[in-house]
């Protein structure tokens, strides 16, 4: 039922840890100023100190999003080649740290989608900025192969400062079969002093052999507490943290990323309710994909909610009762019908006539009453 969210550079605040290029409306501001320092999440911390202190080249960092892959593989990158490392990590203040900050580190090597690295502040090879610049074509969303061609001689060149090289690939799943399998041969024999970070949300689509040559180790989720004092250092009042981080399934980047944008803790309570009544003015200021996740979301605990089940997305309070619930025959349609709704909704024909019918069709299954009342 849950989909991947497409994360903007205001949700990728949470996940650029010490590295952060604060903005919420331009990817160019990402691009070309140096990125600030902000306070370490509690659960990234603890992770980063439990990895430093096990061996290996090569580790993968598995789970879903919102949890800070990313932040905790540049956390341990930046470990690797720091000059003055502690138990607990990088020191932050010495020259290495500064070039992982700044994006110029000459032993640092990212395989990540086009998309990604200008999301993230990463620069472009200057053959691939020359096309997007010149209209060729636009930003990759895969690994392109070129970029794992340029890897590869990465990791055959001698190491600048004398601490080793580091590479580090995410989102892996994002690697098509051919770059997938360019990485592997450097998996399997890589040199000495070259250190690997996958980070993926969705590993089990990985090379299985890719798997298996390295280390894995799942992401761990914060608690409330955590999550709630990370979001309150970004600025979120304490009283809105728990309902946002139920609309984001309790993923703390996910929810920083509702907060900033057009919909409120009170409009996502509301939300059951307006689309069983069909009220497209809740909704009228969303984007489509806006619309989609809540809607995707309120399908998901409706199903819930009819198998007994504690709902996750929104309050029980806020959802119909069980005995008024759509089948779930409805309720099945309906989430196939999302499905192929995600396909077109980042670019749709017209944005109003697209949230007027899925708010119509939600009304239409949530008002499909279930004909045998002991199915």
């Amino acid at each position: 039922m849950e989909r991947s969210h497409h994360r903007s550079p205001a949700a990728r605040l949470f996940e650029q840890g010490n590295s952060v290029s604060d903005t919420t409306e331009s990817v160019s501001a990402l691009e070309h100023s140096a990125p600030k320092a902000t306070p370490l999440a509690s659960w990234i911390a603890t992770q980063t100190a439990s990895l430093l202190q096990q061996r290996g080249h090569a580790w993968l960092l598995q789970g879903p999003s919102g949890l800070g892959q990313y932040q905790l593989t540049l956390q341990l990158v930046r470990a690797w080649l720091c000059d003055a490392p502690t138990a607990a990590g990088a020191c932050g203040v010495c020259t290495s740290c500064h070039g992982i900050d700044v994006r110029t580190h000459a032993d640092v090597c990212v395989l990540m989608p086009e998309t990604v690295m200008l999301e993230l502040g990463w620069p472009l090879s200057e053959k691939a900025q020359e096309d997007i610049d010149e209209k060729k074509r636009k930003p990759s969303k895969e690994i392109r192969i070129d970029a794992m061609r340029e890897a590869v001689e990465f990791a055959q060149r001698t190491a600048s400062r004398g601490r080793g090289k580091a590479m580090l690939v995410y989102p892996a799943e994002r690697m098509n079969h051919i770059t997938a399998n360019a990485l592997l041969k450097t998996l399997e024999e890589p040199p000495g002093d070259l250190k690997f970070v996958l980070a993926s949300e969705a590993a089990h689509q990985l090379l299985p052999t890719i798997r298996s040559r390295c280390l894995t180790h799942t992401m761990r989720w914060p608690n409330a507490a955590e999550s709630t004092a990370w979001l309150t250092e970004q600025g979120i009042k304490a009283a809105d943290a728990p309902a946002l981080l139920r609309a984001a399934g309790q993923r703390p980047a996910d929810a920083l990323l509702f907060a900033q944008t057009n919909r409120s803790p009170s409009q996502w309570q509301a939300f059951p309710k307006a689309m069983a009544q069909g009220d497209v003015a809740l909704v009228a200021k969303w984007l489509p994909a806006e619309l989609l996740d809540a809607q995707q979301k309120l399908c998901h605990d409706l199903m819930t909610s009819k198998a007994g089940a504690t709902p996750r997305f929104f309050n029980a309070a806020d959802l119909p009762l069980v005995k008024a619930l759509p089948s779930y025959s409805a309720l099945t349609q309906w989430q196939k019908a999302l499905n192929a709704t995600a396909k077109t909704v980042e670019h749709p024909f017209n944005a109003g006539l697209m949230i007027e019918a899925m708010v119509s069709e939600a009304k239409r299954v949530m008002g499909t009453k279930e004909k045998n009342a002991n199915v």
